[in-house]
């Protein structure tokens, strides 16, 4: 770990590791062995090619569990065809000759086959499974946390801040739901992608499918297929895989880690003004000389991992649609450091629960500047004024409050030389920063009441 270039793969090992199933070179060696193997039992059954018993379960072995054995054999392999998807091929023919194949069988390993069409279906796999197994599931782990600090402090009213001024109140859990409301809906959208692929030979046409078996219909037979991996049919393609799916999902996936990033900032400057309190940690140093100092870490390590994780994102959105010609072989290259997209994301993410676990509002102290900050003040009071008719409401209230801290007492005088009706007046006189918060606790109730329907 200690000799590691990725920070992935060193320091943050041991919190990504599970990852390594999806997006280590085993990873992808496994899952071309797995989409090899499917397509032969497919060949076997549409074709009846009568493998015996000992030969299908073996194909049916190696689709299930490639030892970390198996993938250094077919490593050696490679070194010598320079070619790492021939060098899938190969191992299962010879995995196949160990258990009797015959070479009229052994040649249905790789039929009407493209590298892209193995490579394709396989990223698209390892994708779909990261989604399903890691990423949704830790995605769930953050929506529950910050779920948990929405409902403790929806109706606590806190001091908004425009520019970084002082603003109309809120509440600091209606803030932080802002954040959750903008997660929520990205994360569905990001649940309703499915996966695509093609498995349609050298340039998508099914050209030697067609000239072998002329009277089979390739395009339904390769539809089934894909069905049966859980991946849809690309109709049109050249010889790769379109990778438009693919772009689309970074695209959600870098809005969807853009907003945990605004989460983190948010939180990170209410915890420097005192909104936020962090809990210490037995053991844990925040300052290499200043003792007294609690950090924010873990949200600016996911700050950090966040920028790294969209970069690249970002980089696989904008490249893999574009390809020369048929194709080229920048795809690949890039494709390869998916799981370093994905994995700084998720190491982000658990950054960013592990903080929200160390977090509670400091009531007192948004108490306290709402005490201070009576300006606020200045809103209703120019709306109500606009209501009797006033058009100079604005300027009036700009006079009164602009650049000026206003006291409960400057506020009260200025109430009652307003001469407003008596319902107007009592209405404003007994308002308070605190209790300036419109509907904010409500708006709270009903975004958990639309998510639980």
């Amino acid at each position: 770990m200690i000799h590691a270039i990725s920070p992935l793969d060193g320091r943050y090992q041991g919190k990504v590791q599970q990852l390594s199933v999806y997006f280590s070179e085993a990873a992808l060696i496994r899952h071309r062995v797995e989409v090899e193997c499917r397509w032969l039992q497919h060949l076997n059954e549409l074709l009846k090619l009568g493998f015996t018993a000992t030969i299908s379960q073996k194909i049916e072995a190696l689709a299930v569990n490639v030892t970390d054995a198996q993938v250094e054999e077919i490593k050696k392999i490679e070194s010598k065809t320079n070619h790492d998807v021939k060098a899938v091929e190969y191992f299962i023919v010879e995995q196949m000759r160990q258990v009797g194949a015959t070479d009229k069988e052994v040649a249905w390993v790789h039929f009407g086959c493209t590298s892209e069409d193995i490579n394709n279906v396989s990223y698209a796999l390892m994708i779909d499974r990261f989604l399903k197994k890691a990423w949704f599931p830790q995605a769930t782990t953050l929506h529950s946390a910050l779920t948990r600090i929405v409902e403790d402090t929806k109706s606590i009213p806190m001091l908004s801040r425009t520019h970084g001024q002082t603003a109309s109140p809120s509440t600091l859990g209606k803030e932080l739901a802002t954040f959750l409301y903008r997660l929520d809906t990205v994360y569905n959208r990001i649940q309703r992608m499915q996966p695509r692929g093609k498995f349609s030979g050298a340039v998508g046409n099914y050209n030697a499918h067609h000239i072998c078996y002329p009277s089979i219909d390739w395009q339904k037979s390769s539809s089934d297929f894909l069905d049966s991996l859980g991946v849809k049919q690309l109709l049109l393609t050249s010889q790769i895989e379109n990778h438009d799916w693919l772009a689309e999902l970074f695209s959600e996936m870098v809005n969807y880690q853009t907003i945990i990033l605004d989460l983190c900032r948010d939180i990170w400057s209410y915890i420097s003004i005192g909104y936020l309190t962090q809990k210490k940690v037995a053991g844990e140093v925040g300052s290499s000389t200043m003792p007294h100092k609690v950090n924010p870490i873990d949200f600016e390590n996911a700050e950090g991992n966040l920028g790294l994780s969209n970069a690249i994102l970002t980089h696989l959105q904008q490249k893999l649609p574009i390809s020369r010609m048929q194709r080229d072989l920048s795809d690949s290259t890039v494709l390869r450091n998916v799981g370093v997209g994905f994995g700084y994301g998720f190491l982000a993410s658990v950054s960013t629960v592990k903080g929200l676990s160390k977090i509670s509002a400091n009531k007192q102290k948004m108490l306290e500047d709402l005490d201070q900050s009576w300006e606020v003040l200045a809103e209703p009071i120019q709306m109500v004024l606009r209501t009797c008719g006033h058009a100079d409401a604005y300027e009036k209230l700009k006079s009164f409050s602009r650049g000026v801290q206003i006291t409960k007492k400057d506020y009260a005088v200025f109430i009652e030389g307003l001469g407003l009706p008596s319902e107007l007046h009592e209405r404003l006189i007994h308002l308070t920063p605190s209790t300036y918060i419109g509907v904010a606790t409500s708006l709270v109730d009903q975004m958990f009441g639309e998510k639980n329907v």
